[in-house]
Parts: structure tokens; C-alpha cells; sequence
């Protein structure tokens, strides 16, 4: 009797197998950065709506090794990770291919898409100025080039160097008023700060709330975060901690992306594009920006009731391909002016 249940039972298994090879006759595989419950949702409505099955592999770390290790051997047909510098990454690595999609084109405003085709933006944050309602007035801020003056000196909380965050954001200095300047600024950073780097953008937001500095540097989508997190401490922090945009006068706050490419390996190279025009357009739009508190790179899509809530922005235009490429710069600028 044993034996016929675990017959039936893998008899079972088996036709369930089948049954599931018979639903999803196409499948795509997806290497990603962002944890597969923040956007399974939307996975399972592009395999509603295409017959085509989803299969998510998480890589927050190592993404790029895997792929390199795995060569044409990856079973990944595309990839989904965030920052620029990431996506810049895995292009020279020589692990993408380029895509030509009406689609995306249409979607994507060139600015956050390769010009080669080897990587698109799906969201949009922004690096901004958080600041100490209690001892800092929005009229006493203007620029990330005013951080460095010295009325800010031993009020200014910032992560480290290492972090990719901070790498493009100075790529972007670079990109627009050149090494020196760029130099000159991460001088000042340096000599302002309230405490050693340490920590993510939530705890500068955190320290910021607690006095230990007036000012921050962080992400936009961090802010969200805490905004809407069931933990007493944070929800507090942001009461007391107000968001800033720089810039507004001239270039515009500093953005940056997650997004997505196929890879030079792909086996379902068409699957791989149609997820990925799946997720620029508005009804993929509107979940995956809203899942992180980020802007959708589609124009005309409505904002996530917190994202609207920080009001209108101007944002940076420049290409992100132009400052990926001041990245290596920005690296050794860190180094040269001691900002570990």
C-alpha cells in the first residue's frame, strides 16, 4: 500500500510537470537584483497575458561574477539591477547584447537607455539633500556644490565612498564641471563631515533625525521606504527629517536607474525583450516604480501616492551614459581626497 501511494504520488508530480510545460510553452530566465516578492506580481501578470514563464534566479550580490564565470554556458536571459554604474559594468564585461525595440524607444526617454542598445532604465530616483527641520530651513539650501562650503562644516552625515551611490553622483559632478571641480567638491564634503562614513542612507536620514548631523545625502526611494515602514523608529526619523531638491536653478538633481538588458548568452532572446518591454510600459510601470517608492521612466504614468507626495522636480538631463563613463574618475577622486 506504501508503494501504490508513492507510485500515485510521483505519478501525480509527473503529470503536474507536464501540465506545466503544456501552460507556458515559452519561458524567459531573470537574473535580478530586486527580491522576487517585490515583483512577482507583476512577473505573473506578463506571464498571463504572453503564455511565457518567468523564471527568477535572486543575485543582489555577485551578479556580474556569475555571469562572467557561467559564459555562454548562463542560463540568464536577462538581468535586472540597479545604479548605472552596474548596468555600465556588466556592458564592458562583454556579458550583454545590444537590443533594437520601437518599444522601448517609444518608453525609454534616451537619456536613460543606451545609445547601443545594451541596457535600458525601468525606474528613476533621484540623490537629494535631507535635512534637520528643527535646525535647517529649505532657504539655507541650494546646490550639492553649496554642501562644501564652510558653513557647513561638522553638520553634513554621508555614506562612504565605496558605494556606487555616491561614485555617480560625483561621476555627474565630473560629467558636468569637470575633475577639478568635481575634486574641489569631494574636498569639501570630506572636511564637513559630522562623523566617520559609515552606514546606508537610512542611517544618515536616522542620525540626521537624532542630531548627530543637520544635513544628508541619500536616495529618494529610501526616504519611501521609511515613510512606510511598520517601525516605530524610522516612521519617527522621517517625521523629523525633511527632503530637499538641489539644484533647481540650473543642471537639476542628480538621478540615477535600476533597469534591465539581455544578455549575451540568452537563449530566449525574444522572451528576454518582450519582458523587458513588458515592464516599461504603464501597467508594469506603475507597480514596479511604486514597489520601491521610484519614478517610472515612462512618461504620463501615475506616481505612488508617497513619490507624489515630494512634490515636482527638475531633474538632471544628462545622458547616464556620460556619466558612467566618468566612473572610473569619480573612484580615484574619492581616493585622492581621502573620503573612505
Amino acid at each position: 500500500m506504501r508503494l501504490s501511494a508513492l507510485a500515485l504520488a510521483a505519478a501525480a508530480a509527473i503529470s503536474g510537470m507536464t501540465a506545466s510545460a503544456a501552460a507556458y510553452a515559452k519561458e524567459v530566465n531573470l537574473y535580478s537584483y530586486r527580491q522576487e516578492k517585490l515583483i512577482r506580481p507583476i512577473l505573473d501578470d506578463f506571464e498571463k497575458e504572453t503564455g511565457i514563464k518567468v523564471n527568477v534566479v535572486f543575485a543582489k550580490k555577485g551578479m556580474l561574477e556569475r555571469l562572467k564565470s557561467e559564459g555562454m554556458n548562463s542560463k540568464a536571459d536577462a538581468i535586472l539591477t540597479a545604479d548605472i554604474s552596474r548596468l555600465m559594468a556588466h556592458k564592458t564585461a562583454g556579458v550583454l547584447q545590444p537590443v533594437t525595440s520601437d518599444v522601448l524607444a517609444q518608453n525609454i526617454p534616451s537619456q536613460y537607455r543606451d545609445p547601443e542598445g545594451f541596457w535600458y532604465g525601468l525606474t528613476v530616483r533621484s540623490r537629494v539633500i535631507f535635512y534637520a527641520k528643527d535646525r535647517v530651513s529649505a532657504t539655507d539650501l541650494s546646490t550639492y556644490e553649496d554642501l562644501a562650503e564652510a558653513k557647513w562644516k561638522g553638520r553634513l552625515c554621508v555614506r562612504s565612498s565605496s558605494n556606487v551611490y555616491n561614485q555617480s553622483l560625483l561621476a555627474s559632478i565630473i560629467a558636468h564641471s569637470g575633475v577639478e571641480a568635481a575634486e574641489k567638491w569631494a574636498e569639501g564634503i570630506r572636511e564637513n563631515l559630522a562623523r566617520k562614513p559609515q552606514g546606508g542612507d537610512r542611517d544618515q536620514i536616522k542620525a540626521a533625525a537624532a542630531g548627530e548631523c543637520d544635513v544628508a545625502i541619500g536616495n529618494t526611494y529610501y526616504y519611501g521606504v521609511m515613510q512606510n515602514s511598520t517601525d516605530e523608529a524610522q516612521l519617527d526619523a522621517v517625521q523629523k527629517v525633511a527632503l530637499f531638491w538641489p539644484n533647481q536653478n540650473d543642471r537639476g538633481a542628480h538621478v540615477n536607474i535600476s533597469g534591465a538588458a539581455v544578455t549575451k548568452a540568452a537563449k530566449n532572446k525574444d522572451e528576454a525583450v518582450k519582458l523587458i518591454e513588458f515592464l516599461s510600459d504603464t501597467k508594469a510601470q506603475e507597480f514596479y516604480a511604486s514597489s520601491n517608492y521610484e519614478y517610472p521612466v515612462k512618461a504620463g504614468v501615475k506616481l505612488d501616492k508617497t513619490v507624489s507626495s515630494w512634490g515636482d522636480f527638475k531633474a538632471d538631463a544628462i545622458g547616464l551614459d556620460k556619466v558612467a563613463d566618468q566612473q572610473a574618475e569619480a573612484v580615484k577622486v574619492f581616493d585622492r581626497v581621502g573620503w573612505r
